[in-house]
């Protein structure tokens, strides 16, 4: 049960700005609580409390500074075109905060690695991070993104569209390209999704 040591105006406030609703406490001891994905925050006079099944969204909203995370991706193709599934894994210094990989149909495999890198992105922004350090093992979407490489390909060219997007709703980002064994995790997830078929 993660308990947040901040100001509870401040936090009601970061809360009201991502769209959640706030609520009267139960208790005099309660200033407010609000629930979302899952999980509860209640508000005492000099901290917030979250608990339920899923804390790590509220707690990422809540933090004064919004956070860091290291945020990696992997797409996979079985055949090109063929099956292809994504992984994603979102890591900050308490560890594994999210992680998921999921089918997405038939798909060449760099439009799988663009996939797997907006919905890291996705999954990140939910938490409320303020700062990432993206790792991939795909240079092509890595070059693509931070703009060193051209696109020709109208599909990617949208998927790059959306991947900035995305990056621009931090205040600080890194894009990285890294070995295949830094990034194991992700590229795990995103077979397993294959193998789950």
């Amino acid at each position: 049960m993660p308990v947040i040591a901040c100001d509870p105006e401040t936090a009601r406030d970061r809360l009201t700005a991502a769209g959640i609703a706030v609520a009267d406490g139960n208790t005099d001891h309660e200033r407010w609580r609000a629930s979302h994905a899952g999980a509860t925050a209640v508000a005492y006079d000099d901290k917030v409390v979250v608990q339920g099944s899923d804390t790590a969204q509220l707690v990422g909203l809540l933090r004064e500074d919004g956070g860091r995370a290291h945020v990696y991706f992997d797409g996979a193709s079985r055949g090109n075109p063929g099956p292809a599934a994504v992984g994603y894994a979102v890591v900050t210094g308490d560890g594994i905060i999210a992680e998921g990989g999921e089918r997405i149909g038939k798909t060449t495999n760099n439009r799988a690695e663009y996939a797997a890198l907006i919905k890291a992105l996705e999954v990140a922004a939910d938490h409320g991070f303020e700062e990432i350090h993206v790792r991939g093992d795909s240079e092509l979407v890595v070059k693509q993104v931070r703009g060193e490489w051209n696109v020709n390909e109208p599909a990617l060219r949208e998927k790059r569209v959306r991947a900035r997007e995305l990056l621009t709703e931090f205040d600080k980002w890194t894009l990285e390209h890294v070995p295949r064994e830094i990034n194991e995790r992700a590229d795990e997830l995103a077979n397993d999704a294959l193998d789950a078929a």
